[in-house]
């Protein structure tokens, strides 16, 4: 079925049941600072930083928006972008682009202004919604998108180049447009994240949409007193894909701005959640500050959180080796994808497979894996290869781009350039992105292995290891260290723990800095390559010979 009739089913099922709610911890702690200062009587602060919507008013909200769509010439398989951070309006607007007909196009909350207009004009855009945050990087190209006729401000103080979201949206229909929408029709289009160079426009039809909700909902058997955590940006298919599990369970998720542990716990705590989903640097932050005291879980309710799953990158089996030992009832589960599989869940982990921490898992609900070689040929079980994946959602293609579409698709498979192994229980472990090997002295070193080695170390806080050009070798490994708070290790510590990887494995060049990472948790390793490929490294280094 298309993705928004599950909209609909939970509109008419439970109307004044809570779909969504919004907490902005800054925005109360900002009003508590402004009563302090003018010495006024504190109401309740908590209620200026929250807001809910039930699931009558998202469906109206999704309806009254596709109906202004309409009144603006949006037709049948035109593509609309949103450029909006996460809010309780956000997921609105996307169903009322759904609800035309319409391709929703979610971008990038960090896009430049060229990176917006690339976008814009890949995707063959005719519309924008926009947030406050994005005038500034709007108004700057609105004279070279001519091609988009319908542009639109979600907020107070819409400018004068654009229309106001909230002025027109009350005066139009609730009822659902007559639109006929099937498993076949074009649903969205995603833009990659940009790790393997300028974003790809994945192109998905409706059934991709339907399936990841199913999937997600299977893997993590959600229920209609479950109660999900949602904090990444819902432009990527990771937050949206999780979220659809409530979407399929009509249950409540609550859209968290911010990421400081203490609003996480706190958000956890007051609206009783039971799922939540988090990137690996806001797992180890929660850690740090339980360790520091910084804060201390006995001041929060979370006898009710039942699951605590990471997606997005390789997680550090020692990370979940410390999670447990904080909140050992947690059940805890991993999931790979990526926006060509429609994000989260074509290889699962499962919450009964614990003792496999470090694998990503077997092939998730509904999909099918193989590990090929170059010429796609399965490999022998432990060996490495490509990770390639076959499902209902997989994308249909790279929009505009068939050479990047024909790189990639094979039949029904795709090829995800992951590079993987199999252990002898059937379960995949991620060795790498196939364009992230190095190629050292003949050697094929995988970064991600070192990284895990390296994330043992107790004064290690995040690590990204890179390929750097080297005259005799062709390529070195090199470590870029971000030392957790107030540690202070040396080169020396580094390499003396080194050592007991196999001496090719060793990183040549050791550089303590911050590790990058775009807003899904992934490391920007492109980012590094671009930066310390120059000569001049300006991080503190040693070259290790």
């Amino acid at each position: 079925m298309p993705i928004t009739d599950l909209l609909a089913r939970n509109a008419k099922e439970f109307p004044f049941d809570i779909s969504l709610v919004e907490i902005n911890p800054e925005a109360e702690l900002n009003a508590r600072r402004t009563w302090k200062e003018y010495d006024l009587i504190e109401s309740n602060p908590h209620e200026i930083g929250r807001k809910e919507m039930t699931w009558h008013e998202f469906d109206v909200k999704a309806n009254r928006f596709a109906n202004l769509l309409l009144t603006r010439g949006i037709k049948k398989g035109d593509k609309i972008a949103i450029l909006m951070m996460n809010c309780l309006d956000w997921l609105p607007v996307y169903f009322g682009i759904l609800k035309t007909g319409a391709l929703a196009v979610p971008l990038n909350f960090r896009y430049t202004a060229d990176e917006i207009k690339y976008c814009l004009r890949k995707a063959d855009c005719t519309g924008l919604v926009f947030g406050a945050e994005f005038v500034g990087r709007i108004e700057s190209i609105c004279d070279q998108i001519p091609q988009i006729s319908t542009l639109l401000y979600v907020g107070e103080d819409c400018p004068t180049f654009a229309d106001s979201y909230d002025q027109y949206i009350e005066y139009c229909s609730s009822h659902a447009p007559d639109i006929n929408l099937t498993d076949d029709d074009d649903g969205a289009i995603y833009f990659s994240s940009g790790t393997t160079g300028f974003p790809k426009a994945i192109l998905h039809k409706h059934r991709s949409l339907s399936h990841s909700a199913k999937c997600e909902q299977n893997h993590h058997h959600q229920t209609k007193n479950d109660v999900f955590l949602c904090i990444p940006p819902l432009y990527h298919t990771g937050a949206k894909m999780h979220w659809f599990g409530s979407l399929y369970s009509g249950s409540k998720a609550v859209i968290l701005k911010g990421t400081k542990p203490e609003f996480i716990l706190q958000a956890a705590s007051e609206e009783r959640c039971t799922i939540v989903w988090l990137l690996v640097p806001w797992a180890q932050d929660i850690l740090d500050a339980i360790d520091s005291g910084d804060v201390n879980i006995r001041d929060y309710h979370l006898d009710q959180w039942r699951l605590m799953h990471i997606g997005a990158q390789p997680v550090p089996p020692s990370l979940i080796k410390r999670w447990k030992e904080h909140f050992p009832n947690h059940e805890y589960d991993t999931n790979y994808g990526l926006s060509e599989s429609i994000g989260p869940g074509c290889v699962h982990l499962g919450v009964e497979n614990i003792h496999k921490v470090g694998a990503i898992g077997k092939a998730g609900y509904g999909w099918d894996t193989r590990i090929v070689d170059p010429d796609h040929n399965d490999v022998k079980q432990g060996e490495v290869g490509e990770l390639a994946v076959r499902g209902p959602g997989v994308m249909t293609c790279y929009y505009n781009d068939p050479e990047a579409t024909a790189e990639v698709l094979d039949g029904e498979w795709l090829y995800t350039g992951d590079m993987a192994e199999e252990d002898e229980d059937g379960f995949i472990y991620l060795v790498d992105r196939k364009k992230d090997v190095i190629i050292s002295g003949g050697e094929n070193i995988y970064p991600v292995q070192i990284e895990d080695f390296l994330r043992k170390h107790d004064d290690i806080k995040d690590v990204a290891v890179i390929g750097l050009p080297d005259p005799r070798l062709g390529e070195i490994a090199a470590a870029i260290i971000e030392l957790k708070d107030g540690r202070d290790t040396y080169e020396e510590a580094i390499e003396e723990f080194c050592l007991e990887l196999p001496r090719y494995k060793r990183p040549r060049k050791i550089i303590f800095a911050d590790v990058p990472r775009n807003p899904t948790g992934k490391i920007e390793k492109p980012l590094l390559r671009k930066m310390y490929n120059a000569d001049g490294i300006v991080a503190k280094e040693v070259e290790k010979h």
